[in-house]
């Protein structure tokens, strides 16, 4: 499986970060050894002094799709959680300073939670679905997909103009406003409307 991630999807983050609003959707990529495995913490690596949490949308893809119509991206996955894309972002200003890639500062070994997955038949609409990470209990960010500048359906559909989407492929959509360094002892509890998803000690 790959992981697909989308940047600067929503305008609040776009701005809390100083960064040029995209015409296009800014596309990355996850190796599978990126995932944090269930039940364990995630260890600040070495390399960063300033791990950011940044929650989002994900979606699993379900069947295999190449230049997916946006009418029909919505028949390419059937389960949806949140994750958290961990950054390394004192290590990705010093790449972006320099014009390189982001990959050691966004695709490190545990740098992906992926929550429980859920039927999206649970829910009204992928356009109007609220999220939240709490740090320690207090809510850090929060966000809905009604302020997504590309919605979810259009994102499988951009992103298969470049990739084929495999069964079990995973798409982080963009994270709101609200990221901030993660510390040894904090626990981030990730919420899709009103259920719990995933649950993270910081080490």
């Amino acid at each position: 499986m790959k992981i697909i991630c989308i940047g600067r999807n929503y305008t609040n983050h776009i701005e809390e970060l100083k960064n040029e609003r995209p015409t296009e959707p800014v596309v990355f990529m996850k190796p599978d050894s990126a995932v944090l495995l269930k039940q364990h913490p995630f260890v600040i690596p070495e390399f960063s002094e300033e791990i950011h949490h940044e929650i989002e949308i994900i979606v699993k893809i379900n069947k295999v799709g190449k230049y997916i119509e946006p009418k029909f991206a919505h028949k390419y996955y059937d389960e949806i959680s949140v994750g958290i894309d961990f950054t390394a972002r004192d290590l990705q200003d010093k790449l972006k300073a320099k014009g390189l890639p982001w990959e050691k500062a966004k695709a490190f070994d545990g740098s992906a939670v992926i929550g429980e997955f859920l039927p999206k038949t649970d829910f009204v609409s992928m356009e109007n679905l609220t999220f939240e990470l709490t740090n320690n209990s207090e809510t850090v960010q929060k966000g809905n997909t009604s302020f997504m500048l590309w919605k979810i359906d259009e994102l499988v559909s951009y992103v298969s103009q470049f990739f084929t989407l495999k069964i079990g492929d995973i798409i982080f959509t963009g994270t709101p406003e609200g990221v901030a360094a993660v510390k040894p002892n904090d626990v981030l509890e990730g919420f899709l409307e009103d259920k719990k998803l995933f649950r993270i000690q910081v080490k």
